[in-house]
This record gives C-alpha cells, structure tokens and sequence, in this order.
C-alpha cells in the first residue's frame, strides 16, 4: 500500500507496532490474484526468484490412501499457477522495495485510535499524536483497534481449530516441490507439507509443515509430550520424518489461531481497512495475503480514478465488496469438511466430493477457487492478468 501511494506521489508514514521491522508466519500460496498485483508493483520477479512453483493441491485419507482432494491450476484455461513462499520472502522483497523508495517508517508504534475531521490524527499508546494525515489505511491485521471508527465495533469470531506451523528444510524424498500435500485422518487431523522456496537469496530451501489442532488442546499435546506427538504424525504419515526429525521442541512451532469476520463496508471517514483488519477467516483457500494485495490495488486505482477521498474510498468497498464477500462464504462453507469435529462432513467429502470433483465442470470450478478467481477481482480494480506471463515456460 505504502508502495502504491509513494509512486502515485503522496507523502506516506508507515507507522509499525513491532520494534523493527519483521515478518510473522511460516508459508503462504500466491495465487494468480496476489500475483498480479506484485506484477502491478514491478515485483513479480524478484518474488518468483525466491518461491516455489504450485501446480496442483492434494490430499488423501490418512487410513485408505484414497485422494479427496485433486485441484490442478492447469484445470483452467491459460498459464495459471500458485506460487508458495515463505513470508520472510514476500516480507523482504516489500519491504526493500520500500527502503529503495525511501518511504518513513516510524517502529515501535501502537495506535490505539483516530481522530477525523478535515483530516485524520492517529493516536499511539503513549498518549502522542501523529498526523494530520488526509487517508488512514488500516493494515493492522484481524485484531484491528481501528475498525470500530468505521461503526463496525465486531470483532472476528474465533474458530475452533488452528495449527501448529514450522518452517523446515525441505526434503524432497516423497514429496512433490510443486504440489502442496495434505494427509487427513477424518476432519480433526489434517497435515501439510507446502515447498516454499527460500526465505531470502542464497538460503536453503525450506517447507512449510502443518498439523491441525484445536488451540483448546494445545497444552494437553505439550503435556503428552513432543515424542509422543511426532510419533502419531508418521505413523499417519510416515514420509513426514524427514520433517518431524527437524523438530526437537515445542517452540519451533508456532500456533496460529482463526478467526471468520467481514466487514459490510471497509471505510470510514478518512479511514480504509484493508487485508485481515477488514476480512478474516479460514486459511483453507489459501486467499488470505492475495485478499489483502488486491485491497491495497483496489484502493491504489480508486484514489487515481476518483476526484476525492470520499469517493475513492466508496469505489474501493463497492470494487472489492462481491468478490470478498463470495470467498469468504466459500471458505466458511469449505472448512468444516476438513477442520471439525464432524463425521458426516469428511464422509460426505471423501465419497461424494471426491467423485464429483473429477466431472467436469467441477474441476475448472475448484481450481477457480483456488485461484481466487471464482469472481473476477480484476476487472473493477482495472487490472489485466496479462501483468504476469507464464515466467517459468511451459
């Protein structure tokens, strides 16, 4: 966002909570969407220097091997791919690109509220004040102290299952590097392993691993014992002992919690929230840091389009409204099958789902899906998936 606003020739502060600068979270899938705004940016090659290739998705049953699940981007038409990356790559190749346009960034900041009248004054913990400022964006993430300056005071409602998360080295013996594979014991257990490429130049590569759990149960998992828990991961899944060997404490995993939460309208006065601060949920799609690179684009286009703030920001809502709102009813719809505790669903999705997924045209739809692009978020944000021609060949 802060790249956008700079090249379109404003002044810009990014003001952020953290001490110095630094990114949270193991990997993500870019997907066609995400992508194309970096290619908007000029970023798209130094990102896909550093991730992994995605071709397809799959998953299988833990107990019969039988595949649930088979997504394939080439299900759609032209050179459509993911593309996974740790967020230390995705962070990296933002943030230099902002100390190449030298953009202020002010650390150590908490913002605790706005002020707005002719124009807007951030207030920080320590009772300073900043600005004034003629647009706020709000990039503050799910737990958003902001967004109630818009009248939406909810906050995300928590799901019940999160996961443990580690970024690993990658090792390749069974696994495939352009494919993100999924093992599933009915809907309470789900492992991942997702190549992501290199964290920055020059550095191995690595793979993101995930187990699924319920933060709830966290601590009944530590008392059991790290041994116990690698135990029952192979023996699901007996590959994954290239990864779980890597592991030799809790602490190299990392909990990640979810939340589902949509705002009707992400403004206010002198305010836009964008990514998670404005839409949370499930990471079952993967949609999440595309979601929030096709906000921060469609607010870039609608400044440059519209006479003032008040209707850029009245575009901005109206251009991403539908197609936020239909992925987020997918993945709310979509995650039970594969995080719950129901017996029904994973039954229902390992028989029927499975089987219809392969009739045509029900692969093209999940790939879609995947893609971000059930919808297209391109066209009311002025975008062309053009931006980013097949780099890899074939």
């Amino acid at each position: 966002m802060a790249l956008y606003f700079k090249r379109a020739g404003h002044g810009v502060t990014v003001f952020e909570r953290f001490d110095e600068p630094r990114p949270v979270g193991s990997g993500l899938i870019l997907q066609p969407t995400g992508l194309t705004v970096l290619a908007d940016l000029g970023l798209l090659d130094d990102m896909l220097a550093l991730g992994s290739r995605i071709d397809r998705l799959h998953g299988a049953d833990a107990s019969t091997g039988r595949t649930v699940l088979d997504v394939r981007y080439d299900a759609q038409r032209g050179h459509r791919f993911g593309l996974a990356v740790h967020r230390a790559a995705l962070f990296g190749v933002l943030f230099r690109a902002v100390q190449r346009e030298s953009i202020a960034i002010e650390t150590g900041v908490e913002i605790e509220t706005l002020e707005t009248g002719e124009r807007a004054t951030l207030i920080c913990g320590n009772g300073r004040s900043a600005g004034p400022f003629d647009l706020v964006v709000d990039a503050s993430g799910s737990r958003s102290k902001l967004r109630q300056r818009t009248g939406d005071a909810s906050a995300p409602r928590p799901l019940t299952y999160g996961a443990f998360w580690a970024s690993l080295g990658w090792r390749g013996e069974g696994f495939d590097e352009h494919a993100l594979l999924q093992i599933y014991d009915k809907a309470s257990v789900m492992i991942g392993v997702l190549p992501i490429g290199r964290p920055e130049p020059g550095a191995e590569k690595m793979a993101a691993f995930f187990w699924s759990l319920k933060p709830a149960d966290v601590e009944r998992v530590r008392a059991v014992g790290l041994d116990a828990w690698k135990e029952r991961v192979v023996r699901l899944w007996p590959e994954c002992e290239a990864f779980t060997s890597q592991i030799e404490d809790f602490d190299q995993l990392s909990l990640a919690r979810y939340g589902h939460h949509t705002m009707k309208l992400p403004a206010g006065r002198r305010l836009a929230v964008i990514g998670d601060a404005a839409h949370s949920t499930s990471p079952q799609l993967g949609q999440g840091a595309n979601m929030a690179l096709l906000d921060a684009a469609a607010l870039s286009h609608a400044l440059a389009r519209m006479p003032n703030i008040e209707a850029a920001l009245e575009a901005y809502a109206k251009a991403r409204r539908w197609h936020v709102r239909v992925f987020q009813a997918l993945s709310l719809a979509f995650t039970p099958f594969y995080q719950s505790d129901s017996v029904a669903l994973p039954f229902i999705r390992d028989r029927l789902v499975a089987t219809v997924a392969k009739i045509p045209p029900a692969p093209q739809f999940l790939a879609s899906m995947v893609a971000g692009t059930v919808i297209d978020p391109f066209r009311r944000i002025g975008l062309t998936e053009a931006l980013w021609p097949d780099r890899f060949g074939g």
